[in-house]
């Protein structure tokens, strides 16, 4: 089972300030979805964010994606990196494109988006990247070896370029959410969500508006100081 899990990225120019909800300047913030077409434009209409659309685990779809952004609306100096998909199952009924699938998407989709986008934060002497890994990356889960690893791989990937990013004044940080209350979680049975809830200290689910305000104060232009973090929000799950 996936905690959280939504198949979007964001991605926000100019820096200042980056995301924030109900901001004079959130015309300066854009989402990438990966489907849900109807609720992108939905979203697009009732906030007047842009919305742009393409494949996070298609290289050259990334690069094309994030240059048209930039042709359009001006540098991006924000990534948040969530999209995600599953494809569970124990490993000795598990494909290898139910494997590759995931990483791709998972862990290559944060290396094109990062790809696209940290070159031109380097320039100008300040980005910020977050990107959502998991508790499942952190404690592992039971049949998901392919989710557990692009989650893991996410934590490790984010220190990595964190020291790359340093000393140009780009931060990268991830957040590993514990089971949030989203629409995926919505549809696991009372009973089973019941054993789920009962594992987690503080006695419910998150919301995603806790996960947001992570994001947010990561982004901000006084978080400089925060890098190569992961930030653990699961109502005291897992801890370590």
């Amino acid at each position: 089972m996936h905690p959280c899990r939504a198949p979007w990225h964001c991605v926000a120019s100019p820096r200042s300030p980056p995301i924030r909800a109900g901001s004079s300047q959130r015309e300066r913030v854009y989402g990438s979805r990966s489907n849900r077409d109807a609720k992108a434009q939905a979203f697009t209409a009732a906030t007047g964010i842009a919305a742009f659309k393409w494949d996070v685990g298609d290289h050259q779809a990334c690069l094309d994606g994030c240059a048209r952004v930039e042709a359009e609306l001006g540098p991006v100096d924000v990534v948040v990196n969530n999209a995600g998909i599953t494809r569970d199952g124990v490993l000795h009924r598990m494909s290898f494109d139910d494997w590759n699938e995931v990483i791709r998407v998972n862990l290559g989709g944060c290396f094109n988006m990062a790809k696209a986008t940290f070159p031109g934060m380097r320039e100008r002497k300040w980005g910020r990247i977050v990107n959502i890994g998991s508790i499942n990356g952190q404690a592992g889960q039971y049949g998901q070896v392919n989710y557990a690893a692009a989650k893991s791989g996410i934590h490790g990937f984010t220190k990595a370029l964190a020291q790359e990013g340093a000393k140009f004044g780009v931060t990268v940080n991830a957040i590993a959410p514990g089971y949030i209350d989203t629409e995926m979680v919505a549809a696991v049975p009372p009973a089973v969500l019941e054993k789920i809830v009962a594992k987690i200290p503080v006695g419910r689910l998150g919301h995603a508006e806790e996960i947001a305000r992570a994001v947010a104060f990561l982004c901000a232009e006084d978080g400089g100081f925060i890098t190569g973090s992961t930030m653990s929000i699961n109502g005291g799950q897992h801890m370590y």
